[in-house]
């Protein structure tokens, strides 16, 4: 058994693709070792800013001998009269084998090849060439004359099968031994070692081999083995293990923060972010000047953590103070330098911040309205303070159809004003602050509160896993104004197809859903986008076509949030059956009883049901009248009078939403259906008798699929 190393070494990789490089290069290394039937006990995959790696632990060194059966000819034809016939000897001649070792099995000839493995270290070359060209990224580049696409280009490689290289090559770069150290800290390190006649103390101090002048790259490190990897890069200041580099980043915060008197805000994108930057973290602690805290909380964390990454520290009480904590890619040396460094930054940041606030105090929300005529909104459908006129009507058409207490003019107040921020120079410089700015500006203009927190509210959620809007207002604007966005995208062609989302409609129709099942407001959606169309000033054909359409867009991102909940994707196709049904709350909510229903383990006399009646109901020409008459069995009177009692006993509930008990009155009818079966045959020579039967089995259908579609089930 062996250690596999393959480290891919670039330029500096945007952080925020590297959690998903490191997840698709571990799945890679694993699919093409099974593939090649390499047997290995587990892979870890390592990253930083400069590199991709991951190691191969208990890799054999033969790989797995397999045999491998191939079906020919049936006897009959593969024999004539005892003797192999020429289908046979081809069959065999075809295959590789010895007619003679042709297997009889199942009245069919086999060859029957049993392939011994060959030396995995044979095989290893082209397995990572394979991973490495099969890698995809979010952005790819060209470099140099070179054809090949990568996401950033490569400058080195490490393939190492214990003490053995590998022979990878592409883009000029030949894999070795050697890989890169930390950019700044090892070559500093040698620099001051040479200087004074000590290079050899110093390479034995940090424990590894370095040969810069042998391998002709300033800072390359030797790694004499794939086991030896992670701490040779560790003696040369790189921590390749993301996992406690993060660890180490959290724990520095965190008591760096304690020791200033504090606790940092820890955001965990933005950790993810930092771990990513980072080679050899070192957290340090820096100050801004006090009168900055007279700003909005919101105006400083911003700047701070997304345009500078750094994280805000607040004491007990949840206030903001005068501090931050950033980290570094390098040691403690000269720390109090790049203190001072980062504090200027931030300064120039918070005095920019300082002068937007005060000039946007010059001016009111409500006189803003004006200049949203400057701001498109999108191309053919006018401008933000056209939209700004639709979302008060639309606020006003969603507060009819949800039917809950809210403040009108409040409500009006908020859809009128909540685009307003985008005109402040605030939000224009930091985009981000979008809402927050509008809340802040509303209350300092005198606005009610309601007001203020509904101009925030009506962008959440703003990314996935974002808090959710908590009042009335905040969630009737805030559905407007996504619904619009949706409805106006889509009426001009631009619907999401397959990754491509360039406006997030998928995004805000899920904000949308979530919003709505979070309420648990029960609304017609379809007349909803209908009415969103209206506005929009869609033509009547038009918004035919489109209704439908957008329908099916929510509904899939609805069907997507249930399977992500655990729901089967046959519970989900029983209720979506019913295209009829809009309210997405509903939808939820039968979803989840008849997931449950199943789950119990007592749906299949009930299913049965539903696939008997189901395909006989197809059979149905004509509508008729049930017709008591036209009995000519008791069975048939029992079944209808349980039908009768079935569908008066069910209406409340539906009425309710409780599609649990509506369920188990279902199960009143299974004993008379089957009954019915047993006694009389529902395709009868007599028509009307025949059409009768027929009417009574579409009660039932209602009243056993009354949750969904219960013959799409799969039991």
């Amino acid at each position: 058994m062996e250690k596999l190393l393959f480290e891919i070494g670039t330029e500096e990789i945007p952080a925020k693709f590297m959690p998903g490089i490191l997840k698709q290069l571990k799945e890679l290394a694993a699919a093409k070792m099974q593939e090649l039937r390499i047997p290995c006990e587990d892979i870890t995959v390592y990253g930083t800013p400069r590199r991709m790696a991951f190691i191969a632990g208990g890799v054999a060194e033969t790989q797995a001998d397999v045999v491998v059966e191939a079906k020919g000819p049936s006897v009959k034809i593969a024999y004539v009269s005892g003797a192999p016939s020429k289908a046979a000897q081809g069959f065999a001649r075809g295959q590789g084998v010895d007619v003679k070792d042709l297997v009889v099995r199942d009245n069919y000839v086999y060859a029957v090849k049993h392939l011994a493995g060959q030396p995995v270290i044979e095989l290893l070359p082209g397995l990572l060439m394979d991973i490495l060209t099969s890698l995809s990224f979010p952005k790819t580049m060209r470099w140099a004359d070179y054809e090949f696409r990568f996401v950033r280009p490569i400058r080195w490689m490490v393939a190492l099968f214990g003490d053995q290289i590998i022979p990878v090559e592409i883009c000029g770069v030949k894999s070795g031994k050697f890989s890169m150290g930390h950019r700044f800290m090892q070559q500093s390190l040698k620099a001051a070692a040479e200087s004074q006649g000590l290079l050899s103390a110093a390479l034995s101090k940090v424990g590894n081999k370095v040969y810069s002048a042998l391998a002709g790259v300033k800072g390359a490190v030797e790694i004499p083995s794939a086991g030896d990897y992670k701490k040779v890069m560790y003696d040369n200041f790189v921590m390749v293990d993301q996992d406690e580099r993060r660890a180490l980043i959290l724990q520095q915060i965190k008591d760096l923060a304690a020791q200033n008197g504090g606790e940092a805000e820890i955001n965990e994108d933005l950790l993810e972010e930092v771990n990513y930057l980072v080679e050899w973290p070192t957290a340090l602690c820096g100050k801004f000047e006090e009168k900055f805290l007279s700003l909005p909380k919101e105006c400083i964390i911003t700047p701070m953590r997304e345009h500078q990454r750094y994280f805000p520290v607040l004491d007990e009480d949840g206030n903001l103070l005068n501090k931050f904590i950033t980290v570094r890619n390098g040691g403690s040396e000269h720390l109090d330098i790049v203190t001072h460094g980062n504090e200027r930054v931030l300064r120039a940041r918070l005095s920019d911040a300082e002068f937007f606030f005060n000039e946007d105090r010059a001016i009111k929300l409500e006189d803003r309205l004006e200049k949203l005529k400057t701001v498109s909104f999108q191309e053919g459908l006018g401008n933000m303070y056209d939209k700004s006129e639709r979302l008060v009507k639309m606020a006003e058409m969603l507060r009819f159809a949800i039917n809950t207490p809210v403040d009108e003019e409040e409500l009006r107040r908020c859809a009128l004003l909540c685009k307003t921020d985008l005109v402040t120079g605030m939000v224009i410089e930091f985009t981000e602050l979008q809402g927050v700015m509008g809340r802040e500006y509303a209350l300092l203009d005198g606005e009610k509160p309601e007001v203020a927190t509904g101009i925030f509210e009506h962008y959440l959620p703003r990314f996935a896993g974002d808090a959710l809007p908590a009042t009335t207002i905040g969630r009737i604007v805030g559905i407007g104004d996504k619904l619009d966005n949706i409805c106006a995208t889509f009426s001009r062609g631009l619907a999401p197809t397959g990754s491509q989302d360039p406006y997030a409609l998928r995004r805000q129709a899920l904000g949308v859903i979530n919003i709505l099942l979070d309420a648990n407001y029960h609304i017609s959606l379809a007349k909803i986008i209908a009415g969103t169309l209206y506005l929009l000033d869609i033509k009547p054909e038009e918004t035919g076509k489109l209704v439908p359409q957008i329908m099916e867009f929510f509904k899939q991102r609805l069907r997507n949030l249930l399977m992500d909940q655990g729901i089967r994707y046959d519970v989900i196709d029983a209720v979506f059956a019913d295209k009829r049904n809009d309210d997405m709350v509903d939808l939820a909510v039968r979803c989840k009883a008849l997931a449950a229903y199943v789950e119990a383990g007592n749906a299949e006399p009930l299913v049965q049901v539903s696939v008997r009646v189901s395909n006989l109901c197809k059979k149905i020409e004509k509508e008729v009248a049930i017709s008591g008459a036209l009995f000519k069995d008791e069975s048939e009177n029992k079944l209808h009078e349980v039908v009768a009692a079935v569908s008066k006993e069910i209406i409340p509930e539906i009425v309710l939403y409780d599609y649990a008990a509506v369920l188990k009155a279902g199960e009143k009818v299974i004993e008379p259906v089957n009954t019915f079966f047993d006694n009389v045959m529902v395709m009868d020579e007599d028509e009307n008798v025949k059409n009768n039967r027929l009417a009574m089995l579409e009660e039932v259908r209602g009243i056993v699929n009354a949750v969904g579609d219960l013959s799409l089930l799969v039991l």
